[in-house]
């Protein structure tokens, strides 16, 4: 990969609209559980703000201070967040963590727009803040199940 080229195809438009345009991109004023990861190597930091009923995302906000990549991804599970599972998303997790550190597929449906992130998949530094929100997901759905 060449320096400045990699970069403009890095962060392609549609990696730049995604992150312009994050829903739920505000806390939820009264959440049953929250949850906040941050990645040591670049300090990015997602809080994640969760309701949930029968198991799955009823309600959901996020509060993303991250790259235009972390951001773009925050936005793909924003789209589709609500009415998941934990085993929903925790594949979805599991997914897009193989796509970029295994050469795997995009995520499966409803989780496939991750796709746009395949060419971070060279970029290892950019790895954990892109996982970031749906780590923040999981971690606040784990203290919903546990305590309901």
């Amino acid at each position: 990969m060449s320096g400045e080229t990699d970069l403009i195809k890095l962060y392609s438009q549609r990696i730049l609209a995604l992150a312009a345009d994050i829903p739920f991109a505000e806390r939820l004023p009264d959440p049953q559980v929250s949850a906040k990861k941050r990645s040591p190597l670049c300090g990015s930091t997602v809080t994640v703000d969760l309701r949930v009923e029968d198991g799955r995302v009823a309600a959901f906000g996020q509060d993303v201070k991250a790259c235009a990549l972390g951001q773009a991804a925050a936005s793909v599970l924003g789209r589709h967040v609500i009415g998941r599972s934990r085993e929903e998303i925790a594949r979805a997790r599991d997914e897009l963590r193989a796509m970029l550190k295994a050469e795997g597929p995009a995520p499966a449906p409803p989780f496939e727009d991750f796709e746009v992130l395949l060419p971070a998949r060279d970029y290892r530094n950019r790895h954990a803040s892109i996982l970031l929100a749906i780590e923040a997901t999981l971690a606040a759905l784990d203290e919903a199940l546990a305590t309901a």
